[in-house]
């Protein structure tokens, strides 16, 4: 799967809540084992896993917001920047930072066995560790990063 240099919108766990309550589609690249271990407790959920997301992705509507997850956030952000260079719209499809790992830290629903992404280090600050992350994206934390009604992210 080829990527150009596309600039993708990543939002953080706690806003893709209300995305998802909104009707956004939840899009999991993660491989069928590690579903099969620990899964997103979302309705709707679709699993394309990224190894079969180049032959998959039109299954994806075009006309729905899209949240691309899976275990860390990385392969997520690498479809998510496909399916925009693929024609969805970069306003509709955004990644999940943190993927799996922020969202169980966060105590958000799962189905499986948490272990695997919790560890047993489950104490987390504000982005989900005792000080902010910095990512790649922008070069923000994901607390630098205000809602519309100015609350931080997370």
């Amino acid at each position: 799967m080829e990527t150009k240099n596309q600039l993708v919108n990543e939002i953080c766990p706690t806003t893709t809540q209300s995305w998802v309550k909104r009707g956004a589609l939840l899009v999991d690249v993660r491989e069928a084992d590690e579903v099969e271990q620990l899964a997103y407790d979302v309705p709707h959920i679709v699993n394309i896993p990224l190894s079969e997301f180049d032959i998959r992705y039109k299954e994806l509507p075009l006309d729905k917001e899209i949240v691309m997850v899976c275990r860390g956030g990385g392969r997520s952000l690498r479809a998510a920047g496909f399916l925009i260079n693929n024609g969805y719209d970069p306003l509709k499809v955004v990644n999940m930072q943190h993927g799996m790992i922020r969202w169980a830290q966060k105590g958000f629903p799962t189905k499986g066995d948490t272990s695997a992404v919790l560890g047993t280090n489950t104490k987390i600050g504000c982005c989900g560790s005792s000080s902010p992350e910095k990512t790649t994206i922008e070069n923000k934390s994901c607390c630098d990063s205000p809602n519309s009604d100015g609350s931080a992210c997370c």
